[in-house]
């Protein structure tokens, strides 16, 4: 995925992210929903919008967490890798990324929070099959047995997916003290 890359080259480079942040705030700023009636237009009722629907919805908590990360990273660090002598790729590559590296995965899992919703209002609206589908249809119906299923069903779902992104975050970042719960 492009984002990750851009929200680095924007981190680091404070003149791309002064050039690009109007255009950023505006996107971001603009609700995925709102533009669902957009996509349907341009790319029909299907899988396509609803993809498209949900890239849109992950880009923004994944750019801006991604942006985030690289801009607090600690100035120290940053220093000291130059001092003892570090090339901007081993200063990339060897301090930048591991130390941006957990607020970037904070982004993946709000992202995949976002997508979860957006794909489900997507389908709810503009689709024929699904478990958004299944719900409102199911209300309409007053189907209720099947409207909770799909419900269960979404949750169970994300549940799954917030598990393997955390299995996943502490698999990447073992050198990352766990927090105590």
């Amino acid at each position: 995925m492009l984002i990750v890359p851009l929200g680095l080259a924007v981190g680091w480079y404070s003149r791309l992210g002064n050039l690009l942040n109007q255009f950023i705030e505006i996107c971001r700023n603009t609700a995925p929903l709102a533009l669902l009636p957009v996509f349907i237009l341009l790319l029909g009722i299907g899988e396509m919008s609803k993809i498209t629907m949900v890239i849109y919805s992950c880009a923004w908590p994944l750019l801006l967490n991604t942006v985030a990360a690289v801009k607090q990273v600690d100035p120290l660090l940053i220093k000291s890798a130059r001092t003892m002598g570090a090339t901007p790729q081993q200063l990339f590559r060897k301090v930048i990324l591991p130390a941006a590296f957990p607020t970037i995965f904070v982004g993946i899992r709000l992202a995949s929070a976002s997508a979860m919703l957006v794909l489900v209002a997507s389908e709810m609206v503009g689709a024929k099959a699904g478990l958004g589908y299944l719900i409102i249809n199911s209300q309409y119906s007053f189907l209720i047995p099947q409207m909770y299923f799909g419900i269960l069903g979404i949750t169970v779902i994300g549940l799954a997916l917030n598990a393997m992104l955390q299995g996943l975050e502490r698999h990447l970042m073992r050198w990352k003290p766990q927090a105590a719960a």
